[in-house]
């Protein structure tokens, strides 16, 4: 017999807010359920996008390569490796398939030779302007029925509980 650990479920209270309602953060085991939730729409983010990219033929991992180039184009590549916090083959694996791709171009670092610095190609250029517009589409479905000042608020919030969590990694180095 197949037994599967059973997850805390909530407590049904006798007026149950409607669905739409804040949910109350003072409750037995909010941080659980937070976390819980962080973790599902990270989840389902990323399988959306990985959805809506497809028709692309680009992968999340190529995506985030692609993005960080055309932030700073010409990075060294142990660079990039540090910042998408990828170990360097399997960075150099990457750039390899977006370079046989002609999306990238590896050129040499003048001041060290054994440095590869990474640039986009014109085709890189051009797929992200398709990326972005894609993404644009994307991130309005997701945040469907948020006003301004909803996603105002979002945006503030992530951003202090990112650096939160950035600080607690830091802390623990």
């Amino acid at each position: 017999m197949n037994q599967q650990a059973q997850l805390p479920t909530r407590k049904k209270k006798a007026s149950a807010p409607a669905d739409n309602a804040a949910p109350q953060n003072r409750e037995e085991g909010w941080d659980q359920r937070l976390g819980f939730l962080m973790h599902d729409v990270s989840r389902l983010r990323r399988t959306a996008y990985d959805t809506y990219m497809k028709p692309l033929n680009i992968t999340r991992s190529q995506w985030w390569v692609l993005i960080y180039l055309a932030r700073h184009d010409g990075m060294i590549q142990s660079d990039l490796a540090k910042l998408l916090e990828l170990g360097k083959a399997a960075l150099g694996g990457l750039i390899d398939r977006l370079e046989a791709s002609g999306l990238v171009r590896r050129g040499a670092d003048d001041s060290d030779r054994r440095a590869k610095r990474i640039y986009l190609s014109a085709a890189g250029t051009k797929l992200i302007k398709e990326m972005q517009v894609r993404s644009d589409q994307m991130n309005e479905r997701i945040l469907a029925g948020l006003n301004a000042e909803d996603r105002e608020n979002l945006t503030d919030l992530l951003t202090r509980v990112k650096r939160n969590l950035q600080a607690i990694v830091r802390d623990n180095e």
